[in-house]
């Protein structure tokens, strides 16, 4: 006969006696009160891991008046940087106490605005919103939305994280340029305004730097879809003098390239060279594995989730952080077809 075992539920006294300290303590160490030390709270955090303790939402929130939640707004749950992202703050949030609400924009600056304004009337404690249609339009409303609102890829904005945009456009059209490329086409997305808008600027600066001459012609406008990236690319490579290289704004617009240049017979590296910006995990596993700039999803959504805890916790030292990128080179770069 078996008999069914029920968990042991761990307390905050439990967590307290171990570490030997009071439950006060491990309360605060648990919800990151800036008055005890990072040891400590390094100490109770691994000692209520090690022991299974799970925090009781409902009882918190009744103690401090709160839900225990932030609300996260995305533009779109289909873009794999995002999901990456998304459980990078999930995770950080969690382990912090907090349960983390959903929202997906879709690149609608009003669709937007009212997630965040639902998230506050279920009195969250905070949001984060990724790729923003609003930015600093969100100064305007701390009066009226009274609660914190962190941003990424939002420099600009007093309360954000970003990449570095520019430096990691640059790093990619520079990799394409000392391979003997100078016809080099971008192409752009206004799904995130400020990282399109730097990674532009990133772009002309070393055709600049290098003397050539911008060709409006090789930038267009895609919507960082992989369907935006097969359409545009069909256009490019209709043109009397296609590019021998391809910058793009991300690796969903990259994959949708490359996926054009195949059906059309164009040969990846050897008659054109593609590069993309995020390095989410199939960049790696398709075929040619894509070259592209990483930015790191891990440490993006830990920041942001600290920032946003900090601003919670009346903590006025805040500032924007901007995280450094990587090119990671693979199997879409190489010289153009006329120095191969």
């Amino acid at each position: 006969m078996c008999v069914r075992m029920e968990p042991v539920e761990v307390s905050i006294k439990d967590i307290a006696k171990a570490a030997g300290v009071s439950p006060s303590t491990v309360s605060r160490a648990l919800s990151d009160h800036p008055r005890i030390s990072d040891e400590t709270k390094g100490h109770v955090r691994r000692l209520a891991r090690q022991m299974g303790y799970t925090p009781s939402l409902l009882a918190r929130s009744l103690v401090m008046q709160d839900t225990a939640t932030i609300g996260v707004v995305i533009t779109s749950a289909s873009d794999p940087f995002l999901a990456y992202l998304v459980m990078s703050i999930e995770e950080t949030a969690r382990e912090r106490g907090y349960s983390v609400l959903l929202s997906s924009s879709y690149l609608d600056s009003e669709r937007e605005l009212e997630s965040v304004k639902s998230f506050h009337g279920r009195r969250t404690r905070g949001i984060i919103v990724i790729g923003s249609q609003i930015d600093n339009g969100y100064l305007e409303l701390r009066d009226y939305l009274s609660l914190p609102i962190v941003l990424s890829n939002c420099p600009t904005y007093p309360y954000s994280v970003s990449c570095n945009n520019l430096t990691g456009a640059r790093q990619a059209v520079e990799h394409l340029y000392q391979l003997g490329h100078r016809r080099i086409a971008y192409i752009a997305s206004q799904r995130s305004q400020d990282s399109n808008l730097a990674r532009l600027t990133g772009y002309q600066q070393v055709l600049a730097d290098n003397g050539i001459s911008v060709d409006q012609d090789l930038i267009l406008e895609g919507d960082g879809t992989l369907q935006g990236g097969f359409q545009v690319t069909q256009k490019l490579i209709a043109r009397n003098q296609p590019p021998t290289a391809v910058f793009c704004f991300n690796d969903m617009t990259a994959i949708g390239v490359l996926d054009a240049l195949r059906r059309n017979g164009i040969r990846v590296p050897d008659e054109m060279s593609v590069v993309g910006f995020d390095d989410v995990e199939f960049a790696a596993y398709y075929h040619p594995s894509l070259t592209t700039v990483r930015q790191p999803t891990d440490v993006m959504g830990q920041r942001l989730v600290h920032i946003l805890l900090a601003l919670i916790q009346g903590q006025e030292d805040v500032t924007p952080e901007t995280l450094p990128t990587r090119l990671v080179i693979r199997g879409t770069t190489g010289p153009p077809p006329t120095l191969a």
